[in-house]
């Protein structure tokens, strides 16, 4: 498996293939930023919980590499540059815990029950890789991997499994 590009984020700062980012907030608020700053089209961003806006301004930082995307009007790449021979991997150490939580929150309390859908469906990690493909008209694999920690040797292993299913070949891997 070879890089093509790398981005790292933290809360504090957005290194795209060895260049710092220029930004003025942190945490959420950076991602928000990035977001407007660099992508803004895409109105469901809004709308996502933290680890998908995370999963995809890394993914959008990334595929802004490869140049022109075709995106269209509704915040999503035209349906003839659909592509099916692509996978989007995802790999984290804690899956969707902080949803996980927030969800858990609206059912402890016998009380005052309310399990909300708005955050069970988030409690899915899976639901980032979703989101990647919608907007990138991506028909190929999407998985999302929790691994207790970052083993490159498995992470490799995982991303060779899409060669196996016709695709031909994984681009980018957020881990």
């Amino acid at each position: 498996m070879r890089t093509l590009h790398h981005v790292v984020i933290t809360p504090h700062r957005v290194v795209v293939d060895e260049e710092q980012m220029t930004v003025t907030s942190s945490g959420k608020m950076m991602l928000k930023e990035i977001y407007q700053s660099n992508i803004g089209n895409y109105p469901k961003f809004y709308k996502m919980d933290m680890l998908c806006k995370l999963g995809f301004v890394a993914s959008e930082l990334l595929l802004q590499k490869e140049g022109n995307r075709n995106i269209g009007a509704k915040g999503v790449v035209d349906e003839e540059n659909q592509r099916d021979d692509r996978a989007v991997i995802l790999l984290n150490s804690s899956s969707s815990i902080c949803d996980d939580r927030a969800y858990q929150a609206t059912i402890d309390n016998l009380d005052d029950y309310f399990p909300s859908p708005m955050v069970f469906v988030y409690t899915l990690a899976n639901i980032v890789t979703g989101e990647i493909a919608l907007r990138n008209r991506y028909y190929g694999e999407t998985n999302f991997y929790v691994l207790p920690q970052k083993d490159e040797k498995v992470m490799t292993q995982i991303v060779k499994i899409p060669s196996k299913m016709n695709i031909r070949q994984v681009r980018y891997v957020v881990g």
